[in-house]
């Protein structure tokens, strides 16, 4: 009898459904936590269109999550001013789990524990289709920068180190 084929099932997955937004789920075989810019390899993507997702804490304790591409480098400034913050910093390793109920290398902008104010760069806007975490090492969501928007409500700016 052959193996049934298991359907990928995240809290992104989940919410993006719910909303009735088209998107398509992109899984892939690896070995523990790629590189962006190795998943954009893995899946014969432009790296400009796979968006990485950053967990930050503001000098006010606020947390922030940014969206850039996988070869780009957030640019802590830029990120500050976007979000109306005097200073931000990247969250430790050991306090996105807790945080956000998602692991390093599977961090989704979508279905966190709670939604926090997302800031996407202002490229994702180029393509008709971005991709990004669905939620787990492994798998990847492509939708459109509206269809994202619609959903978690992105700011768009400058955010990548020049």
């Amino acid at each position: 009898m052959a193996k049934k084929h298991k359907e990928t099932k995240t809290n992104a997955i989940r919410e993006v459904k719910a909303a009735g937004l088209p998107c398509k789920v992109r899984a892939f075989e690896c070995e523990g936590a790629p590189s962006g810019v190795e998943v954009a390899a893995l899946l014969g993507l432009d790296p400009a269109r796979v968006f990485k997702t950053l967990v930050t804490v503001g000098k006010s304790g606020e947390h922030f999550v940014f969206m850039v591409p996988v070869a780009e480098e957030l640019d802590l400034k830029r990120a500050a001013k976007a979000v109306g913050e005097k200073s931000i910093e990247m969250i430790r390793s050991r306090e996105l789990l807790p945080l956000t109920g998602y692991v390093h290398g599977g961090c989704s902008p979508i279905g966190m524990k709670r939604q926090f104010r997302t800031v996407a760069d202002e490229t994702a806007q180029l393509f008709d289709t971005i991709f990004f975490s669905a939620g787990r090492i492994g798998c990847q969501l492509e939708m459109a920068p509206d269809d994202l928007a619609a959903l978690i409500s992105p700011d768009f700016a400058d955010l990548t180190v020049r």
